[in-house]
């Protein structure tokens, strides 16, 4: 469930302007910049280029300012518990958008969408010269309104989620061509360790920590660069060593195992059938046909 609380695009403030809320709030904020800002990450403020956006999750700390210039943004309070809010792979970290216009058109539908509707006042209601059925007729009428005003708040509610949905889908693209342009170097850098020493003991954990990224934004980003899991990956270079070992030498099977990077000759001969179709013994003897 959604609910936006305010909204509003292309809010113009002061070069002196600054936001600073300790506590956070106990809702989200979205912020997209359309000026240069300063935003403090992890207690340290660092100047950001026009166009970047920022989600600041419940009870987070909040800090963004001017730098030095008049400044302009699109802002969001809302409160949600759906997966592509609560799960937002970047929170509290500014990112940069690709497309700000777009980006624009939907705050301004969400304002538009969002914008209460009331009785209008007055429609005689303080007018008693009327008399009764003149009041009954305004009361009827305003009754009525009322109702249309409740089916039109249901439906902006759900038009407001379906613009919210495709504004997050929109950034989580952007995130994701983000980090794989700044990891591109470090993913290849990566995999070629992984190709020359597939013996050593890979594990997801050492590799996001290298990278500075969290374990599963890492599997996301191998698995979207590579087509494979990061440690599929491992296996497979594993066993492509493995195999030109059974080639080319007269290494034991254990030996080629530990060679590969397996303490468990067992192990290593299950996962090579697995990938192979045949035994490393098997696979051994056909090679020397």
């Amino acid at each position: 469930m959604n609910q936006i609380h305010f909204v509003g695009y292309e809010g113009i403030h002061s070069e002196d302007f600054k936001y600073d809320i300790p506590e956070g709030f106990n809702f989200y904020l979205l912020v997209i910049t359309t000026t240069p800002a300063l935003f403090r990450v992890q207690g340290k403020v660092m100047e950001y280029p026009a166009h970047t956006a920022v989600l600041y999750p419940p009870n987070h700390e909040i800090w963004y300012a001017a730098d030095n210039q008049p400044y302009v943004d699109h802002w969001l309070h809302f409160s949600s518990d759906e997966a592509f809010v609560t799960k937002f792979p970047r929170q509290a970290v500014p990112f940069p958008i690709f497309d700000p216009d777009y980006c624009r058109n939907l705050f301004q539908l969400l304002t538009w969408e969002t914008a209460q509707l009331v009785c209008p006042a007055g429609d005689g209601l303080n007018d008693v010269t009327g008399g009764m059925q003149n009041t009954n007729a305004v009361i009827h009428n305003c009754n009525t309104q009322i109702r249309h005003a409740i089916l039109n708040s249901e439906q902006n509610n759900l038009n407001s989620t379906q613009l919210l949905r495709i504004l997050f889908n929109k950034l989580h693209n952007d995130i994701m061509n983000t980090a794989s342009t700044r990891h591109n170097h470090e993913l290849l850098a990566l995999r070629r360790q992984i190709a020359a020493n597939p013996q050593f003991s890979w594990n997801i954990s050492d590799m996001a920590k290298d990278l500075h990224i969290s374990t599963g934004y890492l599997q996301l980003l191998y698995k979207r660069e590579f087509n494979v899991s990061c440690m599929d990956d491992v296996i497979s270079f594993r066993l492509l060593k493995a195999r030109d070992l059974l080639i080319y030498t007269t290494e034991s099977i254990s030996e080629i195992a530990w060679q590969c990077g397996y303490n468990n000759p067992e192990h290593f001969c299950r996962q090579f059938r697995k990938f192979t179709g045949t035994s490393p013994g098997e696979f051994r003897k056909n090679s020397l046909k």
